[in-house]
């Protein structure tokens, strides 16, 4: 006994339901949340990570995801620094994470970056060489 109708078949209907995920895996670049922020992650001891030099915590539940939008344990990014996009919940604690590929990274978005009040003497403007 056949309970699909002959019009659609079950590999038809498969692909149809499938369609929207290829679609988004072929066009290169992924969706954001408008309020989400730019960072550079670096994952101490889960849930203890740094965000831009300042430490944080991952919410519980937090996701990660690698590039291909595949979940990714934190703990397989232990000590790795890597660019990513994220969301914080109502306690400031991390919520989503997308590890972002290089196009995706040169794209601008606002982040918390890092802010320091002082300045490395690196990082003073030379003095000009007197010529005598």
């Amino acid at each position: 006994m056949n309970r699909c109708p002959s019009s659609i078949s079950t590999g038809l209907l498969a692909a149809l339901i499938a369609l929207p995920f290829f679609a988004q895996a072929q066009s290169g670049t992924r969706d954001f949340p408008a309020k989400a922020l730019r960072g550079t992650l670096v994952v101490v001891q889960p849930p203890n990570v740094t965000m831009d030099d300042r430490a944080t915590r991952l919410s519980p539940g937090a996701r990660i995801y690698n590039t291909n939008n595949s979940l990714v344990m934190s703990s397989s990014l232990l000590n790795k620094e890597v660019v990513v996009n994220y969301t914080v919940d109502l306690r400031d604690q991390i919520q989503n994470v997308w590890i972002l590929t290089e196009a995706e990274a040169k794209e601008k978005r606002a982040g918390f970056g890092v802010q320091r009040n002082y300045v490395f003497d690196s990082l003073q403007p030379k003095p000009a060489a007197s010529t005598n």
